[in-house]
């Protein structure tokens, strides 16, 4: 239609000489850029017939014949550097798309790598503080045990030497009781000190349910422990597993505080142990709120925390302590009614079979 189009204009123009013949160059450059070879190729043909059909429809002479022919060569010309120039354009237009999309892949490699490697870094320091808040409460327990056990030791052979004295037996009773609360002192000073003492990296074969107990023992001091209860239910014949018995007593401990930190006065928490295969589970349930479900994916990631005046490095180091000794820690289940979390240990197939 385009062909002829142009031969009519220029048929009721002036002919052969008339400007519109230009638009055969314009129609053939534009579709080399616009479209395949094979298209342009096929427009010339069709603007070849058009023109030559204008000539003859004008009587045309020797000297228009040469016209003619140099119309035609120009337009094979025009068809041939157009769609050359045009497949060299789109062929660097491609080249173009395929560095883009390689700098956009590199950059996304990039940002991939700054945030695993801003995420490490992020650990790391987290572990650190970690490290150093244990360190600084280590010495701040000994010191206060130092402080409190000479004094305690002092009243302590006060009370045993008026104890040797004749006495009525009100006063021996009373005697009595006070020696007794100071054993009961001192017993939790051991404790605090035997919690907050450096912590060994010895691997070594550990009873779980004797553990549970000694974070137990450290938590029943804890401010929000009143008025809460605490039921262990411990399977039997449980085998040893190989860890470093210091660290997974502190993943017990944060889950039993975190615990009592989630429920209320009259609450109870629930601890029970089972194996499977060679694995050994632990669970622990709260009667707390639970954990909003927006927060439940970000729980061990370090310093998010839901407490007001939390550090949000406690399940982050559980994490860490676990997958260190081929364990893992999950979120069960986390609602209204409670929050359960299970804690999975490998076996020592070689202490299991002894």
């Amino acid at each position: 239609m385009e062909a002829v189009f142009i031969g009519l204009l220029c048929h009721f123009h002036t002919g052969l000489d008339s400007p519109f013949r230009f638009y055969y160059f314009l129609s053939l450059l534009t579709c080399a850029i616009r479209y395949s070879p094979l298209v342009t190729y096929s427009t010339l043909g069709m603007h070849a017939v058009s023109y030559t059909t204008l000539v003859l429809s004008r009587n045309p002479t020797v000297d228009a014949g040469t016209s003619v022919a140099l119309m035609l060569i120009f337009m094979t010309w025009v068809t041939w550097a157009g769609t050359a120039l045009a497949m060299l354009m789109k062929a660097a237009g491609a080249r173009l798309s395929q560095l883009n999309e390689a700098l956009i892949d590199n950059q996304r490699l990039l940002e991939k790598r700054i945030f695993e490697r801003t995420n490490e870094l992020q650990e790391s320091q987290a572990m650190l503080v970690q490290q150093e808040k244990q360190a600084a409460f280590g010495l701040l327990a000994a010191g206060i045990a130092h402080e409190v056990g000479n004094p305690l030791a002092a009243i302590s052979a006060l009370v045993q030497m008026m104890n040797r004295r004749e006495l009525d037996d009100y006063m021996h009773e009373r005697l009595y009781l006070v020696d007794e609360q100071m054993v009961r002192i001192q017993k939790t000073l051991r404790e605090l000190v035997e919690f907050s003492r450096p912590g060994s990296t010895f691997v070594s074969p550990c009873d779980l349910h004797e553990v549970i107990s000694s974070a137990l023992s450290v938590a029943k001091y804890y401010k929000r422990k009143k008025g809460k209860t605490i039921v262990t239910t411990f399977a039997e014949g449980l085998p040893q597993v190989s860890v470093v018995r210091d660290h997974i007593q502190q993943v017990f401990l944060n889950l039993i505080l975190n615990a009592l930190d989630a429920t209320e006065e009259g609450a109870t928490i629930e601890i029970s142990t089972e194996q499977a295969e060679h694995r050994i589970a632990v669970t622990i349930r709260d009667e707390g709120s639970g954990i909003e479900p927006a927060s439940q994916e970000r729980i061990f990631t370090p310093y998010f925390t839901t407490k007001p005046t939390g550090t949000g490095l406690g399940l982050f180091v559980c994490r860490n302590i676990l997958q260190a000794c081929g364990g893992e820690i999950e979120l069960v289940e986390s609602n209204e009614s409670g929050t359960t979390f299970r804690v999975t240990l490998p076996v020592d197939v070689a202490i299991a079979g002894a």
